[in-house]
């Protein structure tokens, strides 16, 4: 295995174990018996398990049970996360109804999952999509003149090397890949180098706002290390966020409470983390069709979530749908100004 296969197993071990700290396993009844007083607590036994701590009566001391207990904390071999995710992936609302109604044992926590994802999403993408030099973010600051200049250069190269291969007949997809990122980035440069157009200053009354606005047109790509650098950091940021407005979907209902709201998003949450490695994956792989499902996934997601969840009407789990995708994306905007401020952007 490479090292770069190397530190995404590692990250996904990281997270699978923060997972199992947040819901942990008491132990297994693999050895002797220790008396009939639990070790822990020194309760008197009356089973397999102590009624007062939850600890196992049997405990080991041997290396093999401890790295068997290594990979039952790792991989989740208890059979939850398989019985946890086909629900998440088909039938999200029964998954999410059945939590909240208590019937929980056969599950994995929806904290305990929502770790795990958000690990395995960073280290897939990190690794994947690979990350953003800091010196390359910042050196454009320095002279977007010459920057647009030496791009402009490249973009007439490979517009040249494009019609040489079309006139020898031969295959330009990668190198419109290339050239398509290449015009994307020199439009961008372009716009900085021009200066902010004044209808975009101050384009709106919250101060928080038009300072990213700002941070954005000036320096596009050392926001971007920014939010890449600082997105995990602070994930769990984007349940608190978005709890209130899921409240706001059913504000005269005396059926659901903010226990329900938080469930329903942090296992939504879940969801889109592990959607988001899936497509990155497909799409490394040239796997075709990965934009499709990228736009179509999330709402139906988000409708079957809604209708099971809420036991809504066709009619009110599609307009809640709708108002979801709305929430998302202003979720989205004020976590990316909460990394911001955090970051001194």
């Amino acid at each position: 295995m490479d090292s770069d296969g190397g530190e995404i197993v590692g990250d996904i071990a990281q997270g699978a174990l923060i997972a199992r700290a947040v819901e942990p396993d008491h132990g297994r009844a693999d050895g002797p018996a220790h008396g009939s007083a639990c070790l822990n607590c020194g309760t008197a036994l009356l089973g397999s398990h102590c009624h007062a701590c939850g600890q196992a009566a049997h405990v080991h001391r041997t290396l093999g049970a401890f790295f068997h207990d290594l990979m039952h904390g790792v991989f989740h071999f208890e059979g939850k996360i398989w019985r946890t995710l086909p629900l998440l992936a088909w039938n999200p609302g029964r998954l999410t109804r059945e939590y909240i109604d208590g019937r929980r044992a056969s599950y994995v926590s929806p904290i305990a999952l929502f770790l795990f994802s958000v690990f395995l999403m960073f280290a897939v993408v990190k690794q994947v999509a690979g990350g953003l030099d800091p010196n390359e973010a910042l050196q454009v600051d320095g002279d977007v003149p010459a920057a647009v200049s030496q791009l402009e250069a490249a973009v007439q190269e490979q517009e040249a090397q494009r019609a040489e291969l079309v006139r020898q007949g031969r295959s330009t997809a990668a190198l419109d890949k290339e050239l398509a990122e290449d015009r994307q980035a020199l439009e961008l440069l372009r716009g900085i180098k021009d200066g902010t157009p004044p209808e975009f200053e101050n384009a709106s009354d919250i101060p928080a706002l038009d300072q990213a606005i700002k941070a954005m047109r000036d320096n596009p790509g050392l926001v971007t290390f920014q939010l890449q650098t600082n997105a995990y950091k602070y994930s769990w940021a984007l349940i608190p966020i978005s709890v209130p407005f899921v409240w706001l979907l059913f504000p005269f209902s005396r059926r659901f409470y903010l226990y329900d709201h938080t469930v329903f998003v942090t296992y939504s949450l879940s969801f889109m983390s592990l959607l988001a490695v899936v497509l990155t994956l497909a799409n490394a792989a040239g796997a075709p069709l990965v934009v499709m499902a990228a736009l179509l996934l999330p709402p139906w997601h988000m409708y079957r979530q809604l209708r099971g969840t809420y036991e809504l009407s066709r009619f009110g789990a599609i307009w809640r749908t709708w108002a979801m995708l709305f929430i998302a994306t202003t979720v989205l905007m004020l976590f990316a100004m909460l990394i911001l401020a955090q970051s001194g952007g």
